[in-house]
């Protein structure tokens, strides 16, 4: 029997196992090929990447090395592995001075040293850790350090860290700092009180003056609002004034009372102030208030004392004007009885002498009445200068013949010396002949008779110059600088009295001030006389200049007058008839407002001669009742007093007044008002 392994059926599987196995290592062949081919491309691919891995760690590297940021790496012991250069150059270390060294040798701190490897071993990232290092040049640098620690599974590697200079950003928080604490010290030792409030009002910042000035603690101020400690009657301004500040950004000063905390009143001067932030909204309110309650009371205390000053200054004008009135209404009869005497024939030598007396006497008490109500009106300022343009020569030739008589009842030489030019000024004739009269009589009376006076008139540069020079008794070194100050006299002995009261340089002087001059006074000495300089600005010369003219009219022809004198004192009104009939005028005389109204009526004068201060019916109650009679109307009505002053001459006018004289009115004045009304034409209506 055959073996079924060596038969054709085996040969045939085993032909067949043959191929399968030739089939299979071929695919094996195929697969290993294939295999080998991945491999290779799998090769080539791990080159590529390790050849990228390798220029991407050399561009890391690279970046890191020149990055300017400052970067190290620190191992688990803190050791220093590496450092780029820019962490090596803000140090100020080589590479080998830092790398490899303990991250303890460069920390000035010690004591943060090993928090700082605790907080890294327990995997900790570290952000915007503040700590001082040591720099190689021995400073002390501030650095800001962020760091992370890269892990291998649970094996520490090593930190990365971070490293910024924060140096010169410490130095100016401290400067900052040091500046806040500055100010706030500076705000707090403040003299001024300073506030800051919110936009509704409410305090934010105090300093201890602040506090001192309204009572309240710090504490108690920043629980409370400006508006609560604001009196009541000062709150509407200064909101209205915080609304504007707000709105518009005008900053504002305001005076306003605080209520205390024990309800006194305190009087401020408030600066306030917006601060805005950046977009322009207001953040904040600054007051800085000065403590003004003293300077308050003594501004009212000054304002009841000038109220009362100006009261004893009216009442001291009122009194004046009185005075002037009650001396003035006894000296014009005895001075106008003294004019009929001299016109009557008397060869009595002691009659004769004791008329000159009385006239001379009488003569000096007007002259002090008209000075001291002048210096009043000055003073006051109610002079008003009538300003033309003038010659001067003229002005010194009439005020000469008015000091004539006493210089030579004195017998004194004058010497005057005027330029053969016109020398034109812009003055008040009467004005400025009253200054040169006061320094002549000034001049004739300090001096012992006998005396000599120079007076000279000259122009230098654009200044009219006048000089009066005496040899009279000087003046005293001490009293030099203040000899135009009223009431000053150069001598007051008893032995050199010579009358007035002291004032009639400063009438000179002001009036002088006021042409745009000055007067100056020079003296070597008592015994050694005196001279006065006076300077005013010159005018322009007219186009065309005429002679000179002078002050005086000529005399108009002659005219009688019908006069009617009203006047309550006696004296007065009958000498004045008496003299009006000596120089060939009728008159008639009233003694009360009612019964010159009556005499008017019947009388019918053309002239009229009127007190002012009359019992019952005054003198401008008269003029009024005259203005209205149809008859009389143009009848001139003069005013004839006592009251001398600017307002009295003002409310004469209003009164229906034509002129306005001040008693005593003399024979002279007489003569001339009635030569004056001559020379107008009065209108009918």
């Amino acid at each position: 029997m055959k073996d079924p392994s060596t038969g054709p059926a085996a040969e045939r599987d085993y032909e067949r196992q043959l191929r399968e196995m030739n089939e299979a290592l071929l695919v094996s062949s195929v697969r290993q090929h294939e295999l080998a081919e991945q491999a290779e491309q799998a090769a080539a691919a791990l080159r590529e990447s390790e050849t990228t891995l390798r220029q991407q760690n050399k561009q890391l590297s690279a970046f890191l090395e020149t990055s300017a940021i400052g970067l190290h790496r620190v191992g688990p012991d803190g050791t220093i592995l590496w450092a780029n250069e820019a962490e090596l150059d803000m140090l100020g270390y080589a590479r080998d001075e830092y790398i490899g060294h303990h991250i303890a040798d460069f920390h000035a701190d010690q004591d943060l040293i090993a928090d700082i490897l605790a907080r890294l071993n327990r995997g900790e990232k570290l952000r915007d850790y503040e700590a001082r290092m040591k720099c190689g040049d021995g400073s002390i640098k501030s650095v800001l350090i962020d760091s992370s620690v890269l892990w291998d599974e649970d094996r520490f590697i090593h930190t990365q860290c971070f490293t910024r200079d924060i140096t010169e950003r410490k130095r100016a928080e401290e400067a900052l700092r040091e500046s806040e604490e500055r100010y706030r010290g500076i705000v707090n030792q403040s003299i001024g009180g300073i506030a800051e409030t919110d936009a509704t009002g409410r305090f934010t910042t105090v300093n201890n003056r602040y506090c001192k000035i309204t009572g309240y603690a710090r504490e108690e101020l920043l629980n409370l609002r400006m508006q609560e400690i604001t009196h009541a009657e000062d709150l509407p301004r200064n909101l209205e004034l915080v609304e504007k500040l707000v709105g518009e950004g005008t900053p504002f000063e305001i005076e306003k009372r605080y209520v205390r905390k024990d309800n006194s009143i305190v009087w401020v001067h408030n600066s306030v102030s917006a601060i805005r932030d950046a977009s322009g909204g207001v953040q904040s309110l600054v007051a800085v208030s000065i403590d003004i309650t003293e300077r308050v009371r003594l501004e009212r205390q000054a304002q009841e004392q000038s109220e009362a000053l100006a009261d004893l200054n009216r009442r001291k004008d009122e009194f004046l004007a009185m005075l002037s009135h009650e001396l003035r209404n006894p000296l014009a009869p005895i001075i106008n009885a003294v004019h009929l005497l001299r016109h009557q024939r008397d060869d009595n030598p002691i009659q004769q002498q004791a008329r000159a007396i009385i006239e001379r006497q009488a003569g000096q008490l007007a002259r002090i009445i008209d000075d001291l109500m002048e210096v009043s009106r000055i003073t006051t300022g109610k002079i008003k200068l009538h300003l033309e343009r003038l010659d001067i020569r003229g002005i010194v030739e009439h005020a000469v013949e008015s000091v004539r008589p006493l210089i030579d009842q004195r017998m004194h030489e004058l010497s005057v010396s005027l330029p053969d030019e016109p020398i034109w000024l812009y003055a008040d004739a009467a004005r400025l002949e009253q200054v040169i009269v006061n320094l002549l009589n000034n001049a004739a009376k300090y001096m012992d008779k006998g005396g000599y006076i120079w007076m000279s008139v000259g122009q230098e540069g654009d200044e009219a110059v006048l000089r009066v020079r005496d040899t009279g008794i000087g003046i005293l070194p001490e009293i030099l600088p203040r000899i135009f100050d009223l009431f000053t006299q150069a001598d007051l002995s008893l032995d050199r009295s010579q009358g007035g009261l002291g004032i009639g340089l400063t009438v000179v002087q002001r009036l002088v001030g006021m042409h745009g001059g000055t007067v100056e006074a020079n003296s070597a000495g008592v015994g050694k006389g005196s001279e006065f300089i006076v300077r005013l600005p010159v005018a322009p010369s007219p186009a065309r200049q005429s002679e000179p003219s002078s002050i005086e009219t000529a005399e108009p022809p002659g005219a009688r007058w019908r006069v009617l004198v009203a006047d309550d004192n006696v004296d007065s009104a009958n000498v004045t008839v008496l003299l009006l009939r000596e120089l060939g005028h009728e008159a008639q005389v009233a003694y009360s407002g009612a019964t010159a109204l009556e005499a008017a009526d019947e009388y019918q004068p053309n002239l009229v001669l009127l007190d002012i201060g009359m019992p019952e019916m005054d003198g401008y109650e008269v003029a009024r009742r005259l203005r209205q009679h149809p008859q009389l109307r143009n009848a001139w009505v003069v005013a004839i007093t006592g009251y001398g002053q600017e307002s009295d001459r003002q409310r004469s006018k209003e009164a229906g007044f034509d002129y306005h004289l001040v008693k005593p009115v003399g024979a002279q004045k007489l003569q001339e008002l009635l030569r004056m009304l001559t020379t107008q034409e009065r209108s009918g209506e």
